[in-house]
């Protein structure tokens, strides 16, 4: 299972929001590129970028940051936020992203999904963000009323074939992953699922591990130190090695 740092720009900075709300911000880095560069160094095999500006209006205000950061390190970097057509995608990979997902495009437009995925293949993912088990678009300020299990369902039927799941209520505040709606999903979704949301020690993350996802995004725990992202990764590692 990969521990996954992630790096949330909004107007350049680097940031986190609690449950999703844009009024709740906390700034962690004017730099996101020395972020990028300190988790790599700290033993991170992939970087999860979203644009938090591009997430909420659509547009990716943030795409000089964002691109910096896949120059800047060695590893895969996946990224969100904003990619509402096929031409955003192609630019993307085309800039060196190792992944891209798409989000409220996947809603509102379910004909960009199979084509994205013609033109991509598993390089394309679908972020998943639920609230009260429904999914959440436009930087999850609007409720789209849909079921997320529905959705994943119909994304699997179109060729999806990874997620990434965020329960937005446990975002940003480090009080516990859903963890039995992550381990549904790894169970009964047929999808390669990466969990987001509510991480607050490695405890959590070795747990998750057991669940099966494929990997865990990890924010406002390791920029606040109550994960170390280090003994983060050897913890998940042991683990995976004792349930081999």
């Amino acid at each position: 299972m990969e521990v996954i740092p992630a790096i949330d720009i909004r107007g350049g900075k680097c940031v986190r929001l609690a449950q999703g709300d844009y009024a709740r911000e906390t700034v962690f880095g004017d730099d996101p590129l020395a972020m990028a560069r300190r988790w790599v160094a700290e033993g991170a095999t992939r970087i999860h970028v979203v644009d938090l500006d591009g997430a909420r209006d659509g547009a990716q205000s943030n795409l000089s940051v964002t691109r910096a950061i896949v120059k800047a390190v060695e590893v895969p970097v996946q990224t969100g936020g904003g990619v509402r057509t096929i031409e955003v995608l192609r630019a993307a990979l085309d800039a060196g992203f190792d992944r891209v997902a798409l989000g409220t495009a996947a809603v509102k437009d379910p004909t960009l999904v199979p084509a994205a995925v013609a033109l991509a293949g598993d390089r394309v993912f679908v972020s998943v963000d639920a609230r009260e088990g429904r999914v959440s678009l436009e930087g999850w300020t609007e409720d789209s009323g849909l079921d997320a299990a529905e959705f994943i369902a119909r994304l699997h039927d179109q060729g999806v074939v990874r997620i990434v799941y965020t329960d937005i209520l446990r975002d940003g505040v480090t009080d516990g992953p859903n963890f039995e709606a992550i381990e549904r999903l790894v169970r009964t979704s047929g999808m390669r699922v990466i969990a987001a949301g509510g991480v607050g020690s490695t405890a959590d993350l070795v747990r998750l591990a057991e669940c099966g996802v494929e990997g865990v995004i990890v924010g406002r725990a390791i920029y606040t130190g109550d994960v170390r992202l280090p003994e983060a990764i050897d913890a998940v590692a042991r683990a995976s090695k004792a349930n081999a």
